[in-house]
């Protein structure tokens, strides 16, 4: 910066020779040489599912739902974060931990993401899952946002089936990978290995204390009257149950979330009902249902009223899966003490 001003200066008097003006503006070339490296080295390469993706660190990023925005938040970057879309179901942002950090930013909209809303914001970072939030339905995904000049970044428990580039990982290794990636995209990676690091420590920790025997069955109950919706192998859930010492009684289903049906449910005779809570489908109105229906009112879950309520927020991908996993994990210890 001294050499540039210097420069300046140097034009405006005549009297030094052509040899320093020629040395000076060699020291020039050198500066823009030098801030063109600078910009590089900003950039980083990281995986989007499983396509490598370059980033620059963003700065008007956009979350979809509570789950990108608490990744975001527990990484320590609302500066970094221009709004977030949070549809009905999401609990109150009030709720989260991170609520101090959600106040900061602007709610943009209550309704599903879209790309009028992310062009609107001038975002320059969207964060969602695939088919939770990118859908080529509604005509937004990571590769109508990339010829927008728009970066984007997607759970990685989202992308077992994302076209071209699936990556499968159990969904807590999903959790911490997004963390991970994360911090290299904002350059903030010993927060993202703290945060990880502590994550990991209280999952270790219920397992430590899991009760010891055979798992119990556990059912989730998404929704669905005539056809239940649950949790397979590839959601939050699915990981919570197994660590906290019962056993998803879809694990062997290779899905997100998906729909079964009720002779499945019965003939696997859950212990244990865990019901997602969520804005517009309240936990009661999903228990009333199952205490009445014919198809699960002889439940063992149902006939002992062994009901476990999940936070949406500690359902789907984020760090609130582990406050999720440490309230479950108690309510079995409880159960079977």
């Amino acid at each position: 910066m001294t050499m540039t001003r210097s420069s300046r200066s140097v034009r405006q008097h005549t009297i030094l020779g052509s040899a320093l003006a020629a040395t000076l503006l060699l020291s020039g070339c050198g500066a823009e040489v030098e801030s063109d490296a600078k910009a590089a080295s900003e950039k980083v390469t990281v995986n989007r599912c499983g396509e490598p993706v370059e980033y620059t660190i963003p700065k008007r990023a956009v979350a979809y739902e509570g789950g990108s925005a608490d990744k975001l938040f527990s990484l320590g970057l609302a500066d970094h974060v221009y709004g977030y879309v949070m549809p009905p179901a999401n609990p109150p942002v009030e709720e989260s931990p991170w609520a101090s950090d959600y106040a900061k930013v602007k709610m943009l909209s209550d309704d599903l993401l879209n790309k009028e809303i992310v062009v609107e914001a001038k975002s320059d970072f969207v964060v969602a899952g695939w088919n939770s939030g990118f859908k080529d339905e509604r005509g937004i995904t990571p590769e109508i946002l990339d010829k927008l000049g728009i970066q984007s970044f997607m759970h990685s428990e989202s992308c077992f089936n994302y076209p071209k580039y699936p990556e499968k990982l159990t969904p807590f290794e999903a959790l911490y990978t997004d963390l991970d990636r994360l911090g290299k995209i904002f350059q903030v990676q010993d927060k993202a290995d703290e945060v990880v690091g502590g994550l990991k420590k209280r999952v270790e920790a219920v397992k430590a204390q899991a009760p010891k025997g055979d798992p119990v069955p556990v059912f989730l109950y998404d929704s669905g009257t005539d056809q239940p919706f649950t949790a397979g192998n590839q959601v939050p859930p699915n990981d919570i149950i197994k660590t906290a010492g019962g056993k998803n009684i879809f694990d062997g289903l290779d899905e997100r979330w998906t729909q079964v049906n009720w002779e499945a449910v019965a003939k696997a005779e859950p212990e244990v009902i865990i019901i997602l809570d969520y804005g517009d489908l309240p936990a009661k109105e999903k228990i009333d249902f199952l205490k009445k229906s014919p198809h699960t009112k002889e439940l063992p879950a149902v006939k002992k009223n062994n009901f476990f309520i999940l936070n949406y927020n500690e359902g789907i991908s984020g760090p609130r899966n582990i406050d999720g996993l440490e309230k479950f994990a108690k309510y079995l210890r409880e159960l079977q003490s």
